[in-house]
């Protein structure tokens, strides 16, 4: 079935006989709606503990089959029981390959300082870099620099001064961003990593100073999405075309809080060079996932070699660190290549996307969100001037990036005598490279020198103009266009500026003409009908060969859909307990085994975490705990401290805790003494902090559905709200997170805050919620996912820091 939307066909499902697992399937996060079913006995049966003792000796099937994210996780994973395989929605003690922290690396060190740590753990682990204020000469910036770097230099790891690039690019080029390793960042676009066969995602600065202090922290290993890529892409079209389509067409929150892998054919692969990779995994942040790996091929096996040859070639450059031919060599590449890490045959996926590479065209993100990709065509017949012009950007300003760039001005130079020509009149133009070597790299090529002859304005390799510091950024009512990887409102200057997204040489092209424009290269084939895209891996079920076990584990996962179905009709009824009892997990000392209270219901959907705790007071260190209590929840309504009650349980709707990265969202909450939080889904760093300082939370769609039967009106979003995403002020202070999606509340209902009457248990050691609608109302009951003891560990102790003294008091 086909299905057109505009310029984009829909693919939903080629399956004639059984519908398919719907495209907005719940993350198995604390909460679980359906257990996973092994294909070989019923579910019931593997409940039952002596038909699995028989079933468990007679079982010859191979182990559960892993993602290549879940193995590596399992590689870097400790104190797993015997035979443990890890799979999604488990938690794990962390022992990441290596952690980066930039500009942040001092609050980070105060962190660590503060827990009484004095030496960091692993002096291998950690990489520092400064890149984010470079541009910043002031005497408060350079000692913070200064302290950064005696810092490092003290503790022995490695460091890269301001100037020298981007911590990411760094990362990548120096190879400690490793195919088949797990590197973690405390900045959110450390996805990129998977652009090179590397699981990266983003840690909280508690995270970071848990990683030097012991190198170790936690994570719970998210739904994983994959998506397939078909087709080869056209001429003309980059791996920035392809990110920014996916953000604008899947802008429905498909991947939201996913970890998602990369696929396609050999041929398809091969059409996506690394630098495509790495700008598309580095987008995945946008997208909303927690990261963006792509497989460890040939198209990858290619690149190292290269890099292999040239580290061992200029081995003594005072560019290239000196222990860069230490991490590339041929030797290591040998030993990665004779067994590479990849997916298993039948591993198992939250969801399953796709996208037609073949049928997609140059797309301009924008203005102002990434959930807007219109084709270039489009927006060149519009006439839109341009002010400012950027190529910047660990996103897009490699060597490659500057070369296409370049390009434009060059081809123009053949129609103008052989003289570059200079950027239109009005238009600004600003270029810095991801790193200093990429920018030697353009520099020789003579790329760098083409842009400068055009007019462009050269800027230290850095972040700058990307978070909005330093030199160039948009005015009030200018219209701008980047290379770069966010265009939210106040992203990169002025929140009355428009700012939009695009490939290098559609900025470069834009530069030229002082209008969105495109350099003419990509030609729309004949016969063109939109862009292929949607749920499966885009195989017409006719055009499909398949083995007889691939087509039994099709019937199988298509029966625990129906199930599945069959759950979500049955919502509001009451659950039937099984005859089985539910397995008892350990509850360690300190920690309690049930959590009691009634519900005060917060309805509405994407509360940020400044809706929890006003921006106002995030960087003020003298607040009291009472006062805290008092701010808590104020900007989404200033009624709930005089509602909400010491001991009542917070339900919340969907994303709750999106945006920024400031703890006191969920101090702010144990300072009201609430003890838990329930909600139908948190943003992800919101439940990293929520841990990490000792509040519990648990998600429960089925309880956020019931309350809103029972007590609201349908969730609205506010017209245009997408256009209206603001960055938030304190960003570079923080995380550089994403701003939060746009608060969607009740349509008709005017009570932001409820008491309810309803009560909410936890029995921990059961893993089990029961909820009791009200006096003489019904009472029903709800499996959630197991809490392990490594975390009931961190919040028995009071949070991560405790945990983290704790630990440094036994090794001393």
């Amino acid at each position: 079935m086909l299905r057109r939307a505009g310029p984009v066909l829909l693919r939903r499902a080629w399956t004639r006989e059984l519908p398919q697992r719907a495209i907005h399937a719940q993350r198995p996060r604390l909460y679980s709606k359906t257990p996973g079913r092994p294909q070989e006995v019923f579910h019931s049966q593997l409940d039952d503990p002596s038909a699995a003792a028989i079933l468990s000796s007679i079982k010859t099937s191979p182990p559960t089959p892993q993602t290549l994210t879940e193995k590596i996780v399992q590689r870097y994973s400790l104190g797993l029981p015997t035979d443990k395989t890890v799979k999604s929605g488990d938690y794990v003690t962390l022992s990441p390959h290596h952690c980066m922290t930039h500009d942040n690396s001092w609050p980070v060190a105060l962190k660590f300082m503060s827990i009484g740590a004095t030496t960091i753990h692993d002096t291998k682990q950690i990489v520092m870099t400064l890149d984010h204020d470079v541009q910043n000469r002031s005497e408060a910036n350079l000692k913070k620099y200064r302290q950064i770097e005696e810092f490092a230099k003290k503790q022995g790891v490695d460091f890269y001064p301001a100037g020298r690039g981007i911590g990411h690019q760094i990362m990548v080029e120096e190879g400690y961003a490793w195919p088949g390793t797990m590197a973690v960042a405390s900045d959110s676009h450390s996805n990129m990593y998977g652009g090179v066969g590397c699981l990266g995602t983003a840690v909280v600065r508690t995270d970071a100073a848990s990683i030097w202090a012991t190198g170790r922290t936690w994570w719970q290993i998210p739904p994983i999405a994959k998506v397939t890529f078909n087709g080869v892409l056209p001429e003309g079209v980059t791996g920035k075309d392809v990110i920014v389509a996916l953000c604008g067409l899947f802008s429905k929150d498909e991947v939201l809080n996913h970890a998602l892998e990369f696929t396609g054919s050999e041929e398809t692969m091969r059409s996506l060079r690394v630098d495509d990779r790495l700008t598309i995994a580095n987008m995945t942040t946008e997208w909303g996932a927690l990261t963006g790996l792509f497989p460890i091929d040939s198209v990858l096996q290619g690149w190292l070699r290269y890099k292999a040859t040239e580290a061992a070639l200029y081995r003594d450059s005072e560019v290239t660190d000196t222990t860069t031919h230490e991490r590339f060599t041929h030797a290591r590449l040998d030993e990665l290549f004779a067994s590479p890490m990849a997916s298993d045959k039948g591993a198992k996926y939250a969801k399953y996307l796709h996208l037609d590479l073949s049928t997609l065209s140059p797309y301009v993100s924008g203005p102002n969100s990434v959930k807007v990709a219109t084709p270039l065509t489009e927006l060149a017949s519009q006439g839109i001037k341009v002010n400012k012009a950027y190529l910047v950007s660990c996103t897009n300003s490699r060597a490659s990036d500057l070369a296409a760039a370049a390009k434009v001005f060059k081809d123009a130079a053949e129609k103008n005598d052989g003289k570059i020509p200079r950027i239109a009149d009005g238009v600004e133009f600003y270029i810095a490279a991801a790193s200093l070597p990429e920018q030697l790299a353009a520099e020789e090529a003579g790329d760098w020198q083409a842009l400068l002859d055009a007019g462009a304005q050269p800027l230290p390799a850095g972040c700058g103009p990307c978070i909005g510091l330093g030199t160039g950024l948009l005015e009030p009512g200018e219209v701008g266009i980047s290379a770069s990887n966010r265009n939210f409102k106040g992203r990169m200057g002025s929140t009355d500026a428009k700012a939009y997204l695009a490939s290098p040489e559609v900025v470069a092209a834009s530069a030229l003409t002082g209008k969105i424009s495109g350099p003419g290269a990509y030609v729309r084939p004949e016969g063109w009908q939109g862009v292929v895209l949607g749920e499966g891996d885009g195989v017409r079920e006719e055009d499909r060969m398949i083995t007889a076990d691939e087509a039994l584990e099709k019937v199988i996962g298509q029966l625990d859909s129906i199930v599945s179905n069959a759950e979500s009709d049955l919502f509001g009824a009451p659950v039937t307990e099984s005859a089985n009892p539910d397995p008892m997990i350990d509850v360690l000392p300190g920690f309690p085994e049930k959590v009691t209270g009634e519900i005060v219901f917060c309805d509405a959907d994407n509360i940020s975490t400044d809706g929890i705790y006003p921006g106002k007071l995030t960087y003020q260190d003298d607040v009291s705990v009472d006062d805290m209590a008092k701010a808590c929840m104020q900007n989404f309504d200033p009624s709930f401290s005089s509602i909400a009650k010491d001991g009542d349980i917070l339900v919340a709707g969907f994303n709750f805790g999106c945006g920024s990265s400031r703890e006191q969202a969920a101090t702010a909450i144990l300072a009201k003494k609430i003890p838990l939080v329930v909600a139908g889904s948190f943003g992800n760093i919101f439940s990293r902090n929520s841990i990490n300082n000792a509040l519990m939370g648990v998600e429960v769609p089925k309880l956020v559905q019931r309350l809103r039967e029972c007590f609201s009106a349908p969730v609205t979003q506010p017209p245009e709200a997408q256009q209206n995403i603001t960055e938030p002020l304190q960003n570079r202070e923080s995380l550089d997170s994403p701003p939060p999606a746009p608060q969607m509340v009740p349509a008709a209902e005017k009570l932001m805050t409820r008491r309810t009457g309803w009560t909410f248990e936890w029995d921990v050691r059961r893993s089990r919620v029961q909820i009791q609608e009200g006096e003489g109302g019904a009472t029903w009951s709800q499996k959630v996912g197991e809490l392990p003891p490594n975390v009931q560990e961190i919040i028995a102790r009071g949070g991560l820091e405790k945990w983290v003294k704790r630990e440094i008091e036994k090794g001393s």
